[in-house]
């Protein structure tokens, strides 16, 4: 396990120096999450123990949006004047994330030519 998050963490502080370095205009943890892939692409697998452990990260991914909802409502008065904005953010952006992913399902039984079971 220990290997595991340490592997996440070094990808992510890789991503965070690179956007520092290069001035990128994305945040860190994704340019992290994209070395990753490209590792895990270049090793032709998954490691079990990150396998393992970031499963028990997925299943309890709830916790960690714990302290961001905390985080907003700290500023509960800004959200209740801009009330719209925030409301069409969240609908746009449930409905692009349920476009892309019904799109990836497609393409990827396309390209196994499985049907999901």
């Amino acid at each position: 396990m220990l290997y595991a998050i340490t592997t996440l963490f070094l990808c992510q502080l890789a991503g965070e120096l690179l956007v520092q370095w290069l001035g990128l205009p994305i945040p860190g943890p994704l340019i992290g999450m994209l070395l990753l892939f490209v590792v895990l692409l270049v090793r032709g697998g998954v490691p079990e123990a990150l396998n393992e452990t970031s499963g028990h990260l997925l299943r309890n991914l709830m916790l960690l949006f714990i302290p961001a909802v905390t985080g907003v409502m700290l500023h509960f008065e800004r959200v209740g004047r801009e009330w719209l904005p925030f409301l069409a953010a969240g609908i746009v952006g449930a409905a692009f994330t349920m476009a892309v992913t019904a799109l990836t399902l497609r393409w990827m039984i396309r390209i196994t030519g499985k049907d999901a079971e």
